[in-house]
């Protein structure tokens, strides 16, 4: 059984000014998007913020998660690393807290090949019992990517591996994969840019960053298309366009917690290295919030 199906929020971790995460807001935010009829969330990824997280703020903030949404939606917790034992020591504290599943990125810097990629996952799946998704992201980890055959393996082999969040961009890879996979893995969407295209090759939802500012129609799109009204998802998706490119016209997450002050919910500043967006691109991503009825 799928851990979710529809449009999970890789929520934001919101912080003070002095850099301290501010649980209250975040509190808030959990109840903006179970409010906007989001089917999950994914606290501690890409867009949390993770890689600047000491361990203990990590597991706090995946703790203080599971706490709020008291198990209205699943809560899907970001324990990767590049370090197997590392990886395996959050994902068994995330357990501990209650998550649903974990999310667990492709190890970045260490380069690791297909037969390396395996047995990281594997061992970390040998110590949890809860589900497990892959997070296949090549743009964020020096390039390495799971091959197809590599996922479907993992997914068939480890009882507790079903499925990927594919944020390879690669349409064709995708489609290959499903081929291969015979049903025998879950697929979410990594890309608010082709939700539709992975729903059409199989898959069952997205992670998505555009749903932090925009929680119900993301969920729409997905719940749309899952009714049979491809053409209603279709049309949110094309309508999203220009402001999921604004979301990512720097890299993730400075845009969304840029949108995310501006609507008023106080996502806060940003952790180093990561800066505040450029002036330009700030105007642009004003306009299109403005474009798409959200601001």
């Amino acid at each position: 059984m799928a851990i979710f199906t529809g449009a999970g929020v890789a929520i934001v971790t919101p912080f003070f000014d002095n850099g301290k995460v501010n649980y209250e807001e975040f509190g808030r935010q959990i109840e903006f998007q179970i409010e906007g009829g989001t089917d999950a969330i994914i606290v501690c990824g890409t867009t949390g913020e993770a890689s600047t997280l000491t361990h203990e703020e990590h597991l706090d903030v995946i703790r203080y998660c599971i706490q709020t949404v008291k198990g209205r939606i699943p809560v899907v917790a970001g324990t990767g690393s590049n370090c197997t034992e590392t990886a395996i020591y959050l994902s068994k504290e995330a357990e501990a807290a209650g998550a649903d599943g974990l999310l667990i990125v492709t190890p970045y810097y260490n380069k690791a090949t297909q037969k390396g990629l395996y047995e990281h996952f594997k061992l970390v799946a040998e110590a949890v019992k809860i589900p497990i998704l892959l997070y296949n992201i090549p743009g964020r980890t020096g390039g390495v990517n799971i091959l197809p055959e590599t996922v479907v393996r993992l997914c068939t082999e480890v009882e507790n591996i079903v499925g990927v969040k594919d944020a390879t961009g690669n349409i064709s890879q995708v489609a290959k994969l499903m081929a291969l996979a015979d049903g025998r893995v879950d697929l979410y969407s990594g890309n608010d840019d082709q939700i539709l295209p992975l729903l059409s090759l199989g898959g069952i939802g997205v992670i998505s960053v555009l749903s932090n500012i925009a929680p119900r129609q993301t969920h729409d799109l997905c719940a749309k298309f899952f009714e049979g009204d491809v053409e209603g998802s279709r049309q949110i998706q094309l309508k999203a366009i220009e402001l999921i490119d604004t979301l990512f016209c720097e890299v993730n997450p400075i845009p969304v917690k840029k949108a995310m002050n501006l609507m008023g919910l106080k996502a806060g500043p940003l952790r180093r290295p990561l800066t505040e967006m450029e002036e330009e691109n700030a105007v642009r991503l004003e306009k299109a919030m403005k474009d798409f009825g959200i601001l």
